[in-house]
Protein backbone atom coordinates (compact mmCIF):
# COMPACT_ATOMS: atom_id res chain seq x y z
CA UNK A 1 0.00 0.00 0.00
CA UNK A 2 1.17 3.58 -1.02
CA UNK A 3 2.35 5.84 1.64
CA UNK A 4 -0.11 8.89 1.24
CA UNK A 5 1.86 11.22 3.85
CA UNK A 6 5.37 10.74 1.86
CA UNK A 7 3.28 11.38 -1.63
CA UNK A 8 1.67 14.17 -0.49
CA UNK A 9 5.64 15.73 1.05
CA UNK A 10 6.81 15.40 -2.38
CA UNK A 11 3.39 17.00 -3.69
CA UNK A 12 4.49 19.68 -1.19
CA UNK A 13 8.11 19.79 -2.21
CA UNK A 14 6.91 19.75 -5.78
CA UNK A 15 4.69 22.84 -5.51
CA UNK A 16 7.12 24.66 -3.39
CA UNK A 17 9.91 24.10 -5.86
CA UNK A 18 7.70 23.86 -9.43
CA UNK A 19 11.03 22.18 -10.30
CA UNK A 20 10.31 19.86 -13.36
CA UNK A 21 12.30 16.43 -12.01
CA UNK A 22 9.86 17.58 -8.43
CA UNK A 23 6.75 17.32 -10.50
CA UNK A 24 7.34 14.45 -12.58
CA UNK A 25 8.78 12.24 -9.66
CA UNK A 26 5.08 12.36 -8.36
CA UNK A 27 3.67 10.77 -11.53
CA UNK A 28 3.81 7.54 -13.71
CA UNK A 29 5.00 8.84 -17.27
CA UNK A 30 1.86 7.62 -19.04
CA UNK A 31 -0.30 9.40 -15.48
CA UNK A 32 -3.46 11.27 -16.28
CA UNK A 33 -4.04 14.82 -14.33
CA UNK A 34 -7.78 15.59 -14.38
CA UNK A 35 -7.23 19.25 -13.54
CA UNK A 36 -11.43 19.00 -12.70
CA UNK A 37 -13.43 15.92 -13.24
CA UNK A 38 -14.32 15.06 -16.37
CA UNK A 39 -12.42 16.94 -17.72
CA UNK A 40 -12.44 17.14 -21.57
CA UNK A 41 -8.55 17.66 -21.42
CA UNK A 42 -6.44 16.27 -18.80
CA UNK A 43 -3.32 16.41 -18.82
CA UNK A 44 -1.01 12.98 -20.34
CA UNK A 45 2.14 11.86 -19.32
CA UNK A 46 4.93 13.84 -17.56
CA UNK A 47 5.65 16.76 -20.22
CA UNK A 48 1.84 17.70 -20.36
CA UNK A 49 1.83 17.74 -16.83
CA UNK A 50 4.97 19.44 -15.79
CA UNK A 51 4.05 22.01 -18.43
CA UNK A 52 0.42 22.66 -17.25
CA UNK A 53 1.88 22.80 -13.72
CA UNK A 54 4.16 25.14 -14.60
CA UNK A 55 1.59 27.38 -16.41
CA UNK A 56 -0.17 27.82 -13.51
CA UNK A 57 2.32 29.83 -11.59
CA UNK A 58 1.84 29.83 -8.11
CA UNK A 59 4.70 30.92 -6.03
CA UNK A 60 5.91 29.48 -2.73
CA UNK A 61 4.92 32.45 -0.84
CA UNK A 62 1.41 32.64 -2.88
CA UNK A 63 -0.24 29.97 -0.65
CA UNK A 64 -0.50 27.46 2.38
CA UNK A 65 -2.21 24.28 1.99
CA UNK A 66 -3.47 21.77 4.80
CA UNK A 67 -4.77 18.15 3.99
CA UNK A 68 -6.35 15.40 5.48
CA UNK A 69 -6.27 11.74 4.31
CA UNK A 70 -9.96 10.85 4.37
CA UNK A 71 -9.24 7.09 3.63
CA UNK A 72 -7.59 4.52 1.15
CA UNK A 73 -8.98 1.95 -0.70
CA UNK A 74 -6.63 -0.03 -2.00
CA UNK A 75 -4.35 1.51 -4.67
CA UNK A 76 -6.94 4.92 -4.44
CA UNK A 77 -6.12 7.46 -1.64
CA UNK A 78 -8.98 10.18 -1.03
CA UNK A 79 -7.68 13.73 0.15
CA UNK A 80 -9.42 16.51 1.45
CA UNK A 81 -7.57 20.03 1.67
CA UNK A 82 -7.79 23.76 1.83
CA UNK A 83 -5.29 25.76 -0.33
CA UNK A 84 -5.34 29.36 1.08
CA UNK A 85 -3.82 32.30 -1.72
CA UNK A 86 -2.57 34.95 -0.05
CA UNK A 87 -2.01 37.06 -3.00
CA UNK A 88 -6.44 37.88 -3.18
CA UNK A 89 -7.12 35.06 -4.55
CA UNK A 90 -9.74 33.03 -2.89
CA UNK A 91 -9.20 30.05 -0.40
CA UNK A 92 -10.20 26.86 -2.02
CA UNK A 93 -11.54 23.61 -0.58
CA UNK A 94 -10.17 20.45 -2.74
CA UNK A 95 -10.95 17.05 -2.54
CA UNK A 96 -8.61 15.01 -4.49
CA UNK A 97 -8.96 11.11 -5.55
CA UNK A 98 -5.87 10.05 -6.17
CA UNK A 99 -4.99 6.24 -8.23
CA UNK A 100 -1.68 4.69 -7.35
CA UNK A 101 1.07 2.42 -9.46
CA UNK A 102 2.74 -0.08 -7.59
CA UNK A 103 6.12 1.95 -7.64
CA UNK A 104 4.01 4.61 -5.38
CA UNK A 105 3.90 7.29 -8.13
CA UNK A 106 0.59 8.66 -9.14
CA UNK A 107 -1.22 7.33 -11.91
CA UNK A 108 -4.00 9.26 -11.87
CA UNK A 109 -4.82 12.28 -10.45
CA UNK A 110 -8.45 13.77 -10.24
CA UNK A 111 -8.94 16.96 -8.16
CA UNK A 112 -12.48 18.83 -7.32
CA UNK A 113 -12.20 22.31 -5.99
CA UNK A 114 -14.26 25.21 -5.08
CA UNK A 115 -13.84 28.56 -3.65
CA UNK A 116 -15.04 29.79 -0.70
CA UNK A 117 -17.53 32.61 -0.48
CA UNK A 118 -16.56 35.51 0.95
CA UNK A 119 -18.50 36.02 4.22
CA UNK A 120 -20.65 38.97 4.50
CA UNK A 121 -20.85 40.44 8.11
CA UNK A 122 -24.66 39.68 9.20
CA UNK A 123 -26.75 42.83 9.66
CA UNK A 124 -29.19 41.65 12.28
CA UNK A 125 -26.35 40.71 14.59
CA UNK A 126 -24.24 43.96 14.06
CA UNK A 127 -27.64 45.95 14.85
CA UNK A 128 -28.68 44.25 17.30
CA UNK A 129 -24.89 44.72 19.12
CA UNK A 130 -25.48 47.97 18.66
Amino acid sequence: MTDVNSWMSQYIRAWTSNEPDDIRALFTEDAIYHDRPNTESPWNGHEEIVKSWSDAGDKPDDWTFEWTLLGQDGDTAFVQAVTTYLNGEPTYDNLWVIRFAEDGRAREFTEWYMARKESTPDTTTEEMAQ
